[in-house]
């Protein structure tokens, strides 16, 4: 703690803020996984402006299961060959769904990729509750090179322009170092129309409190 705030550099009080905030829940779409979610969306929001607005974290997107994010993990787990054997890494990680899916399935090695570092602790405590490992790092991997041979997984990092743009580049980046990636998303404000394959839809429930509708119709692609 820094002047009564939260320091999410702090591993044990970063996790204490998880476990008292969250409750163990598994999504409705991926339901053989289980992570630490809030069950409702304003008071986390809320509290993580008091605790930790001081210090220009990012709003709590590690709360929630999104449906870009459950959309590509469903799939990852129905096509357990994709990452079997291979190095995973998970874009914004977030909860970590993702990269659990793939540790489900049998790669060979996941990275979790947040630049919130409560983000990445919510990573290491969901990973421990499924019993997988996984490793975490708060690097922005798309401002470095990306990685070769590997899958990379891109769930529901289309909702600002910047982003959208650099991540756009990091995956035409990524393809040319033979990476395949799987990308979940429920076509976001800037998705790229029209620029990967369509794999599988699903129709994913979430809740109104932070989407339009009660289920989100939800795409998986591969670049």
């Amino acid at each position: 703690m820094t002047d009564g705030k939260l320091d999410p550099s702090d591993l044990r009080a970063a996790e204490r803020f998880i476990l008292e905030n969250t409750k163990p829940i598994a999504p409705p779409l991926v339901p053989e996984i289980t992570l630490r979610l809030a069950e409702e969306s304003l008071p986390i929001w809320q509290k993580t402006e008091d605790e930790l607005g001081e210090l220009n974290v990012p709003p709590p997107y590690w709360a929630f299961a999104w449906a870009g994010g459950q959309a590509v993990s469903r799939y990852l787990l129905d096509h357990a060959e994709i990452c079997r054997g291979k190095p995973a890494f998970d874009l914004g990680a977030g909860s970590g769904i993702s990269a659990i899916a793939a540790a489900k399935t049998g790669a060979a090695h996941v990275v979790a990729a947040d630049i919130d570092r409560l983000a990445l602790a919510a990573c290491a405590l969901n990973a421990a509750a499924n019993a997988v490992t996984l490793e975490t790092t708060a690097r922005d991997m798309l401002s470095g090179p990306p990685p070769k041979e590997a899958v990379v997984i891109v769930g529901d990092l289309f909702y600002e322009r910047e982003l959208a743009d650099r991540v756009l580049r990091f995956i035409e980046g990524a393809k040319r170092e033979g990476c395949s990636v799987y990308i979940g998303d429920p076509r976001r404000s800037y998705f790229p129309e029209g620029k990967f394959t369509l794999l599988a839809e699903y129709q994913v429930p979430v809740t109104r409190e932070l989407e339009d509708f009660e289920i989100k119709r939800t795409t998986v692609w591969l670049a």
